[in-house]
């Protein structure tokens, strides 16, 4: 049995461009696919989020329209009631690498409000890469990536090819006028060799031992690929 670390937002908003607050946090389906799949296979989860933060779901992440109908809706809003994982999380400041086998980010907004910046999560994702660990990281949670530049602007994912949600799919969600930045931007000019599928669409990449997905339809596929890894 694996013991994965699974590492989330601690926030329950996103900063838009004209100072007002977005009400957001992680995307259902990107904790909610990987856990179960995690969890069917035997592995052991625990939740890490900054300052032990219990993580807050996005609202829109529970609508029908995005999980299939009211049945599915009621599925996964089921799933993460039993998921205790979520109500005990420990803290991202003393996360120790050595006691995991993997890491796994799932998305939502809530990553570029306070991951983008966080230098605990920036260390780990340094470590976690160097290690050799399979590294999942999926839609907006990349921003997470941001935090771990130096001073001089370098990062160790240069030159990793990678994926993550992309300025078509903002734009098509009605945000990329909106936002102080965009996340395909931002990733490419951090160096990451990023690779963008149709949009909506699931779609991987693979780079070593990272493993990143584009959106919540890629949360499933790359929880697969992360269960061959281990």
């Amino acid at each position: 049995m694996a013991k994965i670390l699974f590492v989330m937002t601690g926030v329950d908003h996103w900063t838009l461009a004209d100072g007002s607050k977005h009400p957001t946090g992680y995307w259902a389906e990107e904790f909610a696919a990987p856990y179960e799949a995690f969890r069917a296979a035997g592995h052991e989860i625990v939740v890490a989020t900054p300052g032990a933060a219990v993580p807050t779901v996005d609202g829109g992440s529970l609508a029908p329209d995005v999980n299939g109908g009211p049945a599915g809706a009621e599925r996964i809003a089921a799933l993460l009631k039993r998921a205790t994982e979520l109500t005990h999380p420990i803290r991202l400041e003393d996360v120790a690498l050595t006691d995991y086998d993997a890491v796994y980010y799932p998305g939502g907004h809530g990553p570029m409000e306070d991951l983008a910046v966080n230098a605990d999560s920036g260390r780990l994702l340094d470590a976690a890469l160097a290690s050799g660990k399979p590294l999942g990281i999926v839609c907006h949670a990349p921003a997470a990536l941001l935090a771990t530049a130096d001073a001089d602007g370098r990062s160790p994912f240069a030159g990793y090819r990678a994926t993550g949600f992309t300025n078509a799919e903002e734009t098509q969600a009605g945000f990329a006028d909106k936002a102080k930045w965009l996340l395909q931007d931002r990733l490419v000019a951090l160096g990451v060799d990023f690779r963008a599928g149709e949009p909506w669409a699931p779609h991987l990449e693979i780079d070593r031992n990272l493993y990143t997905g584009q959106n919540p339809a890629s949360s499933a596929p790359l929880a697969a690929e992360l269960l061959k890894a281990l």
